[in-house]
């Protein structure tokens, strides 16, 4: 490439970055200009519209200009809805926080504390390997546990909220998730011959996650650690739980 080539490239991309900060600054201008009303009229068209990214700026600014304006409170209950919209879990539980600390007593904090779980779940799932139907249930579980206690919580503290039910169904399904990571470790161990430690990880699914699929899988681990460690009372115990339980598991055929 010539010199003057090079330099007309550098030149036009200043021009174009340039153009983006004037536009960017311009925005900031017309938003830092406008009354709590318009900023909040303009944010819930973009939230009715779908344009979550445009209605965060315009209640970003409102927070921050008015911060204990006449919307104060709703404007950062859809600040949360918007974040957790962009899939923006990080903002969101920041968000949340905040709120929970200033808000103790608001009405609608059942909801923002339903909103904390579904924004562990949303963090906690990974849209590539659903998309791909990879089964990724290995993975740190940690926004997992955060989620399945937020959505305890809920229940626990507002058993008559409107979002109870759809969060005990959630619970379920986290409990699921949880129950089927810590049979992945257990089977871990197994590979490592570290029976001892596979078979208390089964039976922390036993007792922390009964009920759920994983039950059977854990049963089997302890059965097999237990036949390795040569615990035969233990594993004639496992081995009635499985008989009263599962009756047609093949480790009961032999």
């Amino acid at each position: 490439m010539s010199k003057f080539a090079k330099g007309t490239a550098v030149a036009l991309l200043t021009l174009a970055l340039g153009a983006c900060s004037s536009t960017g600054s311009e925005e900031d201008l017309v938003l830092n200009q406008k009354s709590p009303d318009a900023l909040y009229t303009q944010a819930r068209t973009s939230m009715e519209l779908g344009n979550y990214a445009k209605a965060v700026k315009s209640l970003e600014a409102l927070d921050s200009r008015f911060p204990f304006g006449p919307h104060k409170t709703q404007v950062q209950l859809d600040l949360i809805y918007a974040y957790y919209k962009l899939d923006d879990a990080a903002q969101g539980l920041a968000n949340i926080d905040r709120f929970i600390r200033l808000n103790p007593t608001h009405p609608d904090i059942d909801y923002v504390f339903y909103m904390r779980g579904l924004m562990n779940m949303q963090a906690d799932r990974y849209f590539f390997h659903e998309l791909m139907n990879i089964d990724r249930t290995d993975r740190d579980p940690q926004n997992a546990i955060s989620a399945f206690k937020d959505f305890d919580k809920l229940i626990k503290s507002y058993p008559n909220s409107k979002y109870a039910a759809d969060a005990r169904k959630r619970m379920q399904y986290l409990k699921n998730r949880l129950a089927q990571y810590s049979v992945q470790v257990a089977e871990y161990y197994i590979k490592m011959n570290a029976w001892s430690a596979a078979a208390v990880r089964a039976q922390s699914v036993m007792e922390t996650y009964s009920g759920t699929p994983a039950t059977e899988r854990a049963l089997e681990i302890m059965a097999q650690a237990y036949d390795e460690l040569g615990q035969n009372q233990l594993k004639q115990h496992v081995m009635m739980v499985m008989q009263a339980n599962f009756p047609n598991n093949e480790m009961l055929q032999h």
